[in-house]
């Protein structure tokens, strides 16, 4: 595979070899510290031949190489750069499954996937068993967050006959938990030299992988990589987040990043290896730096994916294996696990992001109700989109109340009250601290009341809870 060798991108986390790291603070302050556990594998050949696709050559805790990184270089490995700026905000904690381990999953072991939210897996290149499949799968299934990140196709660096993309296609397509496409995506077998995707998907522009914590991503690049075909008769959740340039952004071919939902779970991918070199790694490889090529913001992509696939703010279904606080956010899984009454709907006809938004009101004397009973996390940070849509000429008759409450019924804390009065017409977000209650079970309550005429329809998408 061919790579770059360039200077610092736009990215809103810069990682260059001996500098320190440094957040951007001016667009996107710094959040509450929660703890997001990954696992990043090294147990498929992450590094035969010239790769070297660990944050550290410690493992499986690269702390135990350096605890406190302050660069790139504080931690060996093509991918250090990934796992220095997750270290370096204070929100994660890193662990590696070494070579010559498994993938499972309820296996009790310390890196078994159940102790964490989100899993990567960077450019594979020994096929999975039957059994790590179904862990991996049953992981999703459940609540973790899958990063798949594949490279062109013949580049088989162990020559056992099996790339990364059909590896990968190989999981998704003869596992023993779902094999219909689950993801909404098929590996395509190419292997395309030079180019810069910049391409926003329509469905994904503002999303937390493109506009996240980490910045706002406007492209990648492919030095000898590939993409995915969306597939959304089988998956509707999927979505392409960036297409190489000239491809349609609501068109199924040419998604150089793609994201999709499966159960309660969240998945990534990205199509070339490239993305996430940092150019720096073991003696003896050839190295490039990929993460901070100016032809894309690569870095930005790949820790707000890293984020939204842990659980944190997002699209979609809530993720993490290791106890997600909210599920379904997105309402693109169905109904469950909100329990709706009094008329409240899962529709498509107004969203913020994915296919589907949750619907209340807009109808004369009615009241309208969706709650989920939730964990709160340490950090507490509960955020959401709303649309209201009115027919009162005079204000204000109609409210949507967001509340949580304890196990009797007592409200805890109303979050906001926004009423036909409120801003209409365009999406709006909500965030609440909710960090008084970390640790208790509660159950949050989206209530819209209408009073006698004129009703008004209250649209609630992207409920995130990190």
């Amino acid at each position: 595979m061919r790579r770059l060798v360039s200077g610092l991108s736009a990215a809103a986390l810069a990682v260059t070899a001996g500098t320190a790291l440094s957040l951007s603070t001016s667009a996107h302050p710094a959040r509450a510290a929660t703890t997001y556990n990954v696992l990043f594998d090294n147990a498929h050949a992450e590094t035969a031949g010239n790769a070297d696709w660990i944050i550290s050559t410690s493992q499986p805790d690269p702390l135990n190489q350096n605890p406190n990184p302050s660069s790139e270089t504080s931690w060996t490995g093509a991918i250090s750069a990934w796992g220095v700026a997750l270290q370096r905000t204070g929100r994660y904690s890193l662990k590696t499954l070494p070579s010559g381990n498994s993938i499972t999953y309820g296996g009790g072991g310390a890196e078994d996937l159940s102790k964490f939210n989100a899993f990567v897996i960077p450019e594979p290149n020994i096929r999975f068993t039957t059994a790590e499949k179904t862990a991996i799968m049953k992981f999703v299934q459940s609540g973790g967050g899958l990063f798949m990140i594949s490279d062109h196709t013949g580049s088989d660096r162990n020559n056992d006959g099996w790339d990364s993309p059909k590896i990968l296609n190989d999981l998704m397509s003869n596992n023993s938990v779902d094999s219909s496409d689950p993801f909404g995506f098929s590996i395509d077998s190419l292997n395309i030299g030079n180019e810069n995707p910049d391409v926003i998907g329509s469905a994904a522009a503002g999303d937390s992988i493109i506009d996240g914590p980490f910045g706002t991503a406007t492209g990648t690049i492919i030095r000898n990589g590939t993409t995915v075909t969306l597939k959304p008769g089988d998956n509707s959740t999927v979505r392409g987040e960036i297409y190489r340039t000239g491809y349609s952004p609501s068109g199924t071919t040419g998604a150089a990043v793609a994201t999709s939902t499966f159960g309660s779970g969240r998945v990534m991918f990205i199509g070339d290896s490239s993305t996430i070199d940092d150019g720096t790694g073991q003696s003896g490889n050839t190295l490039y730096n990929g993460w901070t090529d100016p032809a894309g913001t690569d870095s930005t992509v790949m820790l707000n994916g890293t984020e939204w696939l842990a659980g944190g703010t997002g699209t979609g279904s809530g993720g993490g294996g290791g106890g997600s606080p909210l599920a379904n956010g997105g309402f693109e899984s169905g109904t469950a696990p909100w329990v709706l009454s009094g008329g409240a709907a899962v529709t498509s006809s107004r969203v913020h992001s994915g296919s589907h938004a949750l619907t209340l009101g807009g109808s004369n004397n009615s009241t309208e109700a969706a709650t989920q009973e939730v964990l709160v996390p340490p950090s507490g940070q509960l955020s959401f989109f709303t649309y209201i849509s009115t027919t009162e000429t005079s204000h204000s008759y109609d409210f949507l109340t967001t509340t949580i409450k304890n196990s009797s019924g007592t409200v805890l804390k109303t979050v906001s009250t926004q009423s036909d009065g409120s801003t209409t017409g365009s999406w709006f977000k909500t965030t609440s601290s909710l960090s008084a209650y970390a640790g208790q079970t509660v159950t949050l309550s989206f209530s819209a009341t209408n009073g006698t005429k004129y009703p008004t329809t209250f649209t609630v998408d992207d409920v995130a809870l990190a």
